[in-house]
């Protein structure tokens, strides 16, 4: 018998699906008060307490003098926990338990500012506490999003001796099968950041984000889905988020309650359903793709305009923006209602195919004005109601990477390609998920200005005097200050942009693909691209007689050039 039947029996049938690895700190950015042996911290060591050791480090703490504390960099963002092995621990000279204080953090500001001040906070994920420690001891912390974690001592007349910290890794092991090369070292960076960014998103469901939102925001998900298709393929935890999503929401309501994700919801069941083809699981979503389309279809007037009802979100930068608001939901509805027909065929609901492809049709009567918005704008372009090309010269360009969303990137990009505009694209990319790299980032953020970087230190320095710290100064509505996460999986934009319009590979169903390289200023680029019958890999490279493409495809893959 596997002992796993005795906790079946237990009703024990969710397993974790996730794998945990210790990471060693590879800086000790500062100490404070008297510590002593903080570099062997930094050494190789095997994670188990052990009565004897080679070194450790120890942090003391007299009456009267400031309390001892160090502060540690594991290098690159993570999702997991801290975990702390003592030698010993002493009160008076005696043996006996003593209280530390644990802030784990995206940036330094974040680990060095206690819950409570400047958005700091453990909403989502407890990452500033006060743990008792006894010698010859393991311990951890709960969960969190982080690469920085500060330790301090609590208590007079105390001293505590370190044997080893380790950050828990805790991730699914996942082989990256798709990829991205090209002569442009800062493009391959973007990439991989994204996604890994979206990676860490997907614990044993695909979050917003690892210290906060660890929740399944349906809508956030669709840009997140896309980079998870470009770089794993098919993955369990898209089917698991869908349905929690769809359980969760009772008959009449909207998903997570906005009503635009719903929307989204039916989006992404499109766009899976393209890429992998699964119809039986398609059809398991019936009942709510029937309910969600046929609502969604009686939200459009009689001159074409959507109507749909609170609470209604594009993204947090257009949120005071009402006339943006309404063109980039406008241009949703028409996806969704014209995308949803498509997989209502595929599972034989016709009569409510027709009515969302005719109420989509109408919605052509009616083109509302982007008010500015890059984010609408790429909408409107890409649902086909506006001239790519005219509303990326006029809205998309203006002022570079100025007014980008994290969340919308994608289809930003997407539109700039439909226009035409492949060099600006990848300019963009590099000035704005640039700007973030620049600023220290191991992941991509929730949201960012590029306005930010004026005067900013990096997440990664201790701010100096007269400068703003980029993490605790800004933000805005739930993400402020501290509060901000710096890994959001909606943030990942770039991976599939440049594996989808760089590299050219594009799904056209399940077994079909499109493989279309635009090099734009790239000299050569190189990557792979996985589907539900193997992995296809592509080459472009410029040479005097144009560029040569290059690709191998799996055996029952249609390729188009």
């Amino acid at each position: 018998m596997r002992v796993t039947d005795k906790f079946e029996a237990l009703n024990g049938k969710y397993a974790d699906p996730r794998t945990r690895r210790y990471l060693t700190p590879v800086r000790v950015v500062k100490t404070f008060g008297k510590v002593t042996g903080a570099e062997n911290l930094l050494l190789e060591n095997y994670p188990q307490v052990a009565m004897r050791v080679n070194g450790t480090c120890a942090l003391e703490n007299k009456a009267g003098e400031p309390c001892a504390a160090i502060l540690v960099d594991f290098g690159i963002e993570f999702s997991g926990s801290l975990r702390i092995f003592t030698h010993s621990c002493t009160v008076e000279g005696k043996n006996c338990g003593v209280d530390v204080r644990i802030r784990l953090g995206e940036s330094i500001g974040e680990a060095l500012t206690p819950a409570g001040e400047r958005g700091a906070c453990n909403d989502h994920a407890n990452r500033d506490q006060i743990m008792n420690l006894q010698f010859w001891s393991g311990n951890e912390t709960p969960e969190s999003g982080y690469r920085f974690a500060y330790i301090e001592l609590l208590g007079e007349n105390s001293r505590l001796e370190l044997q080893k910290i380790f950050g828990v890794f805790t991730y699914r092991d996942l082989e990256y099968k798709g990829s991205f090369e090209s002569n442009d070292e800062l493009l391959n960076r973007i990439w991989i950041t994204s996604a890994y960014t979206a990676h860490l998103c997907m614990q044993e469901y695909m979050w917003d984000g690892i210290k906060r939102d660890r929740l399944v925001w349906i809508g956030d998900m669709h840009p997140e889905v896309t980079t998870t298709l470009a770089v794993f393929g098919d993955c369990d935890v898209i089917e698991r988020s869908l349905d929690l999503v769809r359980d969760e929401t009772p008959t009449g309501e909207w998903m997570n309650r906005i009503s635009t994700y719903s929307l989204w919801w039916v989006m992404v069941h499109c766009d899976l359903y393209r890429s992998v083809g699964n119809k039986e699981y398609l059809k398991e979503q019936r009942e709510k793709l029937v309910e969600i389309l046929s609502r969604a279809a009686k939200l459009v007037d009689d001159g074409g305009a959507e109507r749909m009802p609170e609470k209604r979100l594009l993204d947090w930068p257009n949120e005071a923006n009402k006339g943006a608001k309404h063109a980039g939901i406008h241009a949703l509805l028409k996806m969704t209602l014209e995308k949803g027909a498509v997989v209502l065929r595929e599972i034989g609901e016709d009569a409510l195919a027709t009515e969302c492809e005719k109420t989509a049709e109408r919605m052509c009567r009616h083109i509302p004005d982007p008010c500015g918005s890059k984010q609408a704008a790429a909408m409107l372009a890409l649902s086909g109601l506006e001239d790519a090309k005219r509303l990326n010269d006029e809205v998309i360009s203006v002022d570079g990477a100025r007014r980008f969303s994290t969340f919308f990137s994608y289809y930003i990009l997407a539109a700039k390609a439909m226009a035409g505009d492949h060099t600006g694209a990848l300019d963009a990319i590099r000035e704005y998920y640039g700007g973030m790299i620049k600023m220290g980032a191991t992941t991509f953020w929730e949201d960012f200005d590029l306005d930010w970087m004026e005067n900013s230190a990096p997440i990664d320095e201790i701010v100096p005097e007269g400068m703003n710290d980029i993490h605790g100064d800004f933000g805005a509505y739930c993400y402020k200050n501290f509060r901000h996460s710096l890994c959001h999986g909606w943030s990942s934009g770039p991976c599939p942009y440049l594996s989808h319009y760089v590299l050219g590979i594009r799904p056209i169903d399940a077994t079909t693909y499109e493989i279309k390289p635009n090099l734009a200023d790239l000299e050569w680029v190189k990557g792979s691209y996985p589907t539900v019958k193997g992995v296809i890999t592509v080459s472009a490279e410029k040479t005097e007689d144009g560029v040569k493409v290059e690709y191998v495809a799996p055996e029952g893959i249609t390729i188009i050039t």
